[in-house]
């Protein structure tokens, strides 16, 4: 059973990506909703909900985890390596390779001001490649708006271009979505900053490196189990994932 875990309903963009990646993998979803956002928080606060998040899901048979949580992949990613005796994925490593490979010159980053002031991404990339320019955008107000279900709202668009114009006039050809609630508002997110900007998705890479793991260890999860459960189960959860997934969600409420 793979494990995934997010603040929120934003780590539905990974689900999604495993139903396209790994089709009748089995899988339990916690949202933490109730204590979203993550990325205003301390990084000890972000280290013992992640642990919380973990605990939770192997008591419900994960085997494998899924940190689908830029803000908990910066934060706690390798306090829940070390924590833990089973597979963690977190979504930056993968995220800041694919950039690597695909820019040109210029990558762009945005997320929460968790990830934003952690720099994990601008270590990753310039690790990988020491000549790139890096720019990073904190855009704090995404995570609510998404969590309210307000994506085609006319503020959330203005909202969208004060933080992306910046980016797009320091000329950024690659850009990562750097939250796994983003890739929910990518259509309006290309439209801000160009269609020659090429971007990342996290959730993508991170189901990826986790296919390319169950194949080398000749490991299979695919009897279908689906699970959900939110730590606040309520409605506008359960509305943005059933039509982000376009399928009916039995959502549960998690106690941590």
């Amino acid at each position: 059973m793979i494990g995934i875990f997010d603040s929120g309903v934003g780590g539905l963009t990974v689900v999604k990506e495993l139903r396209r990646q790994l089709p009748g993998a089995s899988f339990i979803y916690l949202g933490d909703n109730a204590r979203t956002p993550y990325g205003n928080r301390s990084q000890d606060i972000i280290q013992k909900y992640s642990s919380d998040d973990v605990e939770f899901l192997i008591g419900k048979g994960a085997k494998v985890i899924v940190v689908a949580c830029n803000t908990a992949s910066a934060l706690a990613g390798e306090y829940l390596k070390q924590k833990y005796d089973l597979p963690i994925f977190e979504v930056i490593t993968p995220a800041a390779a694919a950039a690597s490979q695909v820019a040109i010159g210029h990558v762009g980053v945005i997320g929460t001001r968790g990830t934003i002031n952690s720099n994990a991404y601008g270590r990753q990339l310039q690790g990988l490649r020491p000549e790139l320019l890096i720019s990073s955008q904190a855009c704090p107000l995404l995570v609510p708006l998404v969590e309210e279900n307000l994506f085609n709202r006319a503020e959330t668009k203005m909202i969208l271009r004060s933080y992306l114009h910046p980016l797009k006039l320091k000329g950024v050809d690659t850009l990562i979505l750097g939250c796994t609630h983003y890739p929910l508002l990518k259509k309006h997110i290309q439209i801000k900053v160009g269609g020659q900007v090429k971007l990342i998705d996290p959730a993508e890479e991170v189901i990826k490196s986790l296919g390319e793991y169950l194949l080398a260890t000749k490991q299979n999860f695919g009897d279908g189990v689906a699970e959900f459960y939110a730590t606040d189960p309520d409605s506008r959860f359960k509305e943005i994932g059933e039509v982000w997934l376009q399928e009916e969600i039995d959502l549960q409420r998690a106690t941590l």
